[in-house]
C-alpha cells in the first residue's frame, strides 16, 4: 500500500519502476490485483490460518514477479522491479513453506562444508553489494564511480572489517556447528563460540556493514536506505522464524543463550 501511495505521489519514485517503452497504463494495471490479491487476503491471513489463502497470494506474487522478469527481459530496463519482486517472491516463498526449508546438514565433513560456505558466501555478496547496489546506482541515473575522499576511507574501512567479521563467523559456525549458514543446510550443533559469544547475529551484522561501507564508497543515499531497511527487515520478518527454528531445535540451551547474548550489540543498553 506505501508503495502505491509512493508511485502515486512522487514522479522521481514512479520514473524509478517504469519498464522502458511500456505504457503507465500496463504499470498500473496491477493496481487492483495488488489490492484485493496481495494486500486484502494478506490481511485476512493474518487473522485466519488459511494454508490455501497462502497459496492464493504467493501464486498472485509469482504472476507479477514473471511480469516484471519478461518486461526486463523485452524492455533490457526496469530491473529495480524485477529484482525486488524476485526478493519478495523469495520472501513469500521462505514463508509458506517455512517448515521444509530450515533443514539441517547431513554432511559431516569439514572441508565440504566449507566449500559450500564459500560458494555461499561469494553468491550473497555478489547479489548483495555488486547487483542491487549496481541496479540503485542505475535508477538514481547516477555515474557508477568510485568517489575518493575521507567518505572513500571509510568506506573501505567498513568493507574490510565487517567483510573479516563474515568470514569469520562464517568459519566458526562451519568449524563447530557441523554446517552450514544456509538454511538448508544449517548446522546441527548451536554455536556460542568466537563473534557468537558477544552477539547472536553477527553475520547480519556484517551484511549491514558491507552495504554501509559500500554506500560510502558511492556517496549513495539510496544504498544507505537500501542497507538499513535490509537491517529492519531482517530484524522483523527473518530473525523471529529463525529464533523460532532455533528453540525449537536446541530448546533450553538456545533459549538461555538468547537471553544471555544481545542481538545487534555487543553490549546491552
Amino acid at each position: 500500500m506505501l508503495w502505491w501511495i509512493g508511485l502515486n505521489s512522487y514522479p522521481q519514485f514512479y520514473q524509478v519502476f517504469q519498464f522502458p517503452g511500456i505504457p503507465s497504463k500496463a504499470f498500473n494495471s496491477f493496481f487492483t490485483p495488488d489490492i484485493f490479491i496481495l494486500c486484502l487476503l494478506s490481511l485476512i491471513r493474518v487473522y485466519k490460518k488459511i494454508k490455501e489463502l497462502e497459496y492464493v497470494i504467493l501464486g498472485g506474487f509469482a504472476f507479477g514477479t514473471l511480469y516484471c522478469l519478461h518486461a526486463s527481459f523485452l524492455t533490457f530496463g526496469g530491473y529495480i522491479s524485477s529484482a525486488l519482486m524476485v526478493l519478495g517472491l523469495f520472501y513469500n516463498l521462505f514463508i509458506v513453506f517455512e517448515n521444509n526449508i530450515f533443514k539441517e546438514s547431513t554432511s559431516t565433513s569439514l572441508k565440504l562444508n566449507i566449500l559450500k560456505t564459500i560458494i555461499q558466501i561469494i553468491c550473497v555478496w555478489v547479489i548483495t553489494l555488486i547487483f542491487l547496489p549496481w541496479l540503485i546506482l542505475t535508477a538514481e541515473r547516477k555515474e557508477i564511480e568510485i568517489q575518493n575522499g575521507n567518505l572513500f576511507v571509510s568506506g573501505c574501512i567498513f568493507l574490510t572489517f565487517f567483510s573479516i567479521l563474515g568470514l569469520l563467523s562464517a568459519y566458526f559456525m562451519v568449524k563447530y556447528g557441523n554446517g552450514t549458514p544456509l538454511p538448508l543446510d544449517q548446522t546441527t550443533k548451536l554455536v556460542i563460540k568466537g563473534p557468537y559469544r558477544y552477539v547472536r547475529n553477527p553475520m547480519a551484522i556484517a551484511g549491514v556493514g558491507q552495504a554501509l561501507g559500500v554506500s560510502l564508497l558511492f556517496h549513495s543515499i539510496p544504498i544507505l536506505i537500501y542497507s538499513l531497511l535490509g537491517a529492519v527487515l531482517w530484524h522483523y520478518i527473518v530473525r523471529p522464524l529463525e529464533e523460532k527454528n532455533l528453540a525449537e531445535r536446541f530448546g533450553k540451551q538456545y533459549i538461555l543463550y538468547q537471553k544471555s547474548v544481545p542481538c545487534w550489540l555487543p553490549f546491552r543498553l
